[in-house]
């Protein structure tokens, strides 16, 4: 069976790409991105629990953010986890896991952190509308607490 290995991501860059040009005119650059989720406790105090993300981006994608992308712009990116892994000097396992982008959408005017745009705004994925069962006149239909 295949697999699937997607991500989708919308955040604010911690710093400014950082940008090397390869031989064969290849080009990445490197980012990092802070998504941040709000949620109250079951105590009802706020917590706010921010994630950082290790992105790469190749080529036309590489060249766009090094012109365009500076620290606390907001971006959705779309793309791949990516894992790397190597013995140190000591022998020991190390492992980098970072996000391969494949497409991203620059939001609003960056460096405030607030893009005007809700992330559920940018879901992809359109949950379609549940119609209302068909009712034959004269009977009645329970409502239930169910979810669904």
């Amino acid at each position: 069976m295949a697999g699937v290995n997607k991500v989708i991501l919308v955040g604010n860059l911690g710093k400014d790409p950082e940008v090397r040009y390869l031989d064969n005119n290849k080009v990445v650059a490197n980012l990092t991105l802070a998504t941040t989720e709000n949620y109250k406790d079951r105590n009802g105090n706020k917590v706010e629990n921010t994630e950082w993300h290790d992105l790469e981006l190749w080529d036309g994608l590489a060249k766009i953010a090094e012109q365009y992308l500076t620290k606390g712009k907001s971006i959705y990116v779309e793309g791949k986890i990516k894992t790397d892994s190597w013995k140190d000097d000591q022998g020991n396992n190390k492992y980098r896991t970072r996000i391969r982008v494949q497409n991203m959408t620059m939001l609003g005017s960056g460096g405030s952190g607030n893009s005007g745009i809700a992330p559920e705004q940018l879901n992809p994925i359109e949950k379609p509308a549940t119609p209302n069962p068909p009712v034959s006149p004269g009977v009645e239909t329970e409502s239930d607490d169910l979810p669904f």
